[in-house]
């Protein structure tokens, strides 16, 4: 018989990408009471992540739970960016509502879209929280209309079109269901009320089988794969005989004991005997688990559906460095430390691919987007890994002889003086204007359909366009027939001549012919991409080259040389600029870009050809 649990709520809190999540289910659980009074607490406490808390972006939902008068609400963070959206659409599996944020003046993004899609798509209740009503240029009225314009888009039910709204300041920790009452109010407590009202309490059976469907995979050292999932029927305790099945594979069954369970209390993991129905648990013990499997009774195994997770549409080669400079910066250089730690990821990241090449000591990754790949080697190249990758490519598909290329849905935010630079460079990348409006503040919003390849390497020049004003946003638009052959970049490449250290006379006479990367002082290797040629071809430069002493002086020839400051190059700017015969080459101290044949005759050669 199916019973109600009233003491917990399951949420998951989802949004574009910084409209203020994190900070929210911060202030959920200062204002619970989670923390010590005397506890010292950081900002965006869930973004537990280096790169995570640099970039201000969330990349793996995380789980944590409140207490509210006698309800605990199990609350689930998720990523706001396009490119983890395969995290969101799997924990929304996990939860029996939504909290829908969207900031008070961008208002209805493209990511809001997609998230509140797949949360309408589950049938899920939603409360949608208008957040930074503090902010200056706040518009919250025209922002409700918009989110209900976009309930009405998506084909939202009656029940969903009269979904609340709480109006809400994360960073001031207030909140009210008025706009005027949120700004006088002094806590949270008008969102806590509407949460625990309009989300509906877990309901399963107590004496059915047990079932819990298994929607995040988190990895630890000493238990090795720990699976997370609600428990959706039945009971499960310390030391039970389990089966591991899976709706999609329906001859997996594993036969597994339960070795340990945990509940979420506020930002720990506590240990416990049993839970029941309704219950957000961790499970230790399980070896060959995986995102989508269902753990269940013995006796009766049953699986549970899951959405399969999308495909990626992006992959790079990642190869072992075969550089100059090889093995001198990195801590794990050889093909068994790459093929390990790639493989490891494949625990935790769903969306990931990583396949064997014919070619040794390289590997195929594949994934969402190239922000996802690039905080893969973000991360290796914080553990100490060094390797090279390669430009990345999109992934094609064939369907009734047809060639088919993944679209991106980009959202553009610019001012006025700059739209005529973005639509001409998007025309020529084979992009298809689909709407053009005023925002706010004399921005004009554009949106385009256009090819994934014609995005990459575009958000540099975007940035340069626009002089740094402009927001670009994009969203996984399917599959449609191949648009033709797009000209990548229109600049070659300024190529080290010799090895050697730069030196400011060599560099002086280089800068004549484009921009350089590097600065003085710097080792370089024969085939070392330092520059940016103003042309299209590549040319080798000497930027190890002295000057010739001689014992004639001239009056003012001795003058100091003043360089042009050089670009330093972030991860994704390089990854941006490579062409095809091109790698670049990543250590723990630097990244350097580099020819794949470093040797000048070999590359004529394969030019030639």
């Amino acid at each position: 018989m199916l019973q109600k649990r009233n003491d917990i709520r399951n949420i998951a809190i989802i949004a574009h990408v910084d409209h203020g999540k994190t900070t929210l289910v911060d202030e959920l659980l200062k204002q619970s009471g989670t923390f010590r009074s005397n506890q010292v607490i950081r900002e965006r406490i869930m973004d537990s992540g280096d790169i995570e808390r640099e970039r201000g972006i969330t990349i793996l939902s995380k789980n944590t739970s409140v207490y509210y008068d006698d309800v605990k609400i199990n609350i689930v963070d998720t990523p706001g960016h396009a490119d983890f959206g395969g995290e969101v659409e799997r924990v929304l599996k996990m939860v029996n509502g939504v909290v829908l944020v969207v900031d008070a003046f961008e208002g209805a993004m493209p990511q809001t879209k997609f998230v509140l899609k797949n949360a309408l798509a589950l049938g899920l209740p939603v409360v949608v929280c208008i957040n930074k009503i503090d902010r200056p240029e706040a518009r919250p009225e025209e922002v409700v209309d918009e989110i209900l314009e976009l309930f009405i888009e998506l084909d939202a039910n009656d029940d969903q079109l009269d979904s609340p709204f709480v109006f809400a300041s994360a960073k001031e920790g207030k909140a009210g269901l008025t706009f005027e009452d949120a700004l006088k109010a002094n806590d949270m407590k008008a969102l806590f009320d509407t949460i625990v009202e309009h989300i509906p309490a877990p309901e399963g059976d107590d004496e059915a089988p047990l079932q819990i469907l298994v929607t995040t995979i988190d990895y630890n050292g000493y238990v090795g794969k720990i699976g997370i999932g609600k428990v959706e029927n039945g009971k499960v305790k310390i030391g039970d005989e389990v089966a591991i099945v899976n709706h999609h594979d329906p001859d997996k069954l594993d036969k597994i004991k339960v070795t340990k369970l945990y509940e979420y209390e506020g930002l720990e993991r506590i240990e416990i005997n049993e839970a029941s129905v309704g219950a957000i648990v961790a499970v230790t013990g399980m070896p060959e688990i995986h995102i989508g499997d269902t753990i269940t009774s013995i006796a009766h195994p049953m699986p549970m559906e899951y959405n399969k997770i999308s495909e990626p549409t992006i992959s790079m080669t990642f190869s072992v460095n075969d550089s100059p400079f090889a093995g001198q910066e990195g801590k794990f250089v050889t093909s068994r430390h790459l093929r390990e730690r790639l493989f490891k990821e494949l625990n935790t990241d769903v969306s990931l691919r990583v396949e064997e090449t014919d070619v040794a000591e390289s590997y195929k990754v594949s994934g969402r987007g190239e922000l996802h790949l690039s905080i893969l080697i973000e991360t290796m190249r914080r553990e100490g890994y060094e390797f090279q990758v390669s430009r990345p490519e999109v992934l094609f598909r064939t369907e009734n002889g047809k060639k088919l290329e993944p679209m991106e849905l980009v959202t553009i935010d610019v001012p006025e003086e700059y739209v005529g630079a973005v639509i001409e460079k998007l025309g020529t990348r084979h992009g298809e204007m689909t709407n053009m409006a005023p925002s706010q503040d004399g921005y004009t919003r554009i949106e385009f359909n256009i090819p994934s390849r014609g995005l990459i390497g575009y958000r540099n020049e975007f940035l340069t366009d626009t002089r740094g004003t402009g927001i670009m946003n994009t969203l996984f638009n399917g599959y449609e027939p191949f648009k033709g052959e797009i000209s990548s970049r229109t600049q070659g490449s300024l190529i080290a001549y010799e090895a050697g250290e730069s030196i400011t006379y060599g560099l002086f006479n280089a800068q004549e012919r484009g921009e350089l990367f590097i600065g003085a002082g710097v080792k370089v290797y024969s085939g070392m991409v330092v520059g940016k040629h103003s042309r299209g071809d590549d040319i080798e430069v000497n930027v190890c080259k002295r000057k010739q002493l001689t014992n004639t002086r001239a009056a003012g020839s001795d003058e100091a040389l003043k360089l042009t400051p050089h670009i330093n190059m972030s991860l994704e700017q390089c990854i941006d600029f490579i062409a095809d015969d091109e790698l670049v080459e990543i250590t723990p101290q630097n990244l350097r870009i580099r020819k794949r044949l470093l040797d000048p005759i070999a590359r004529r050669k394969a030019h030639r050809k």
